[in-house]
């Protein structure tokens, strides 16, 4: 069988963890859910390895950024990208980036 980002699967159970943690201190079971949901994400963008490759360049772009605009625009491709990645999990979203 094969696996999606194996390089993921220690900040997956990192979080997986954390998120049970909570989700038994809050009696609530949104950490779970919100943990589910974030790593849907995740692996919706790992599946694509250009797009993986295009959302970390954008990340490093963006700690790099000198001005505003280019700051906005960036972070509006992350969004989009993001965006796709959640509807492609299946995951219901506010509707399109509107940048």
């Amino acid at each position: 069988m094969a696996q999606v980002a194996p390089h993921l699967l220690p900040d997956f159970d990192r979080d997986r963890a954390a998120s049970t943690e909570r989700a038994r201190t809050e009696v609530s079971a949104v950490p779970m859910r919100a943990f589910a949901e974030a790593w849907a994400i995740e692996v919706a963008i790992a599946r694509h390895p250009e797009r993986a490759g295009r959302l970390h360049a954008l990340e490093t772009r963006a700690s790099l950024a000198t001005n505003l605009e280019e700051a906005r625009r960036i972070t509006a491709e992350i969004a989009r990208i993001r965006h796709d990645a959640a509807a492609e999990a299946g995951l219901r979203t506010a509707g399109p980036v509107p940048w």
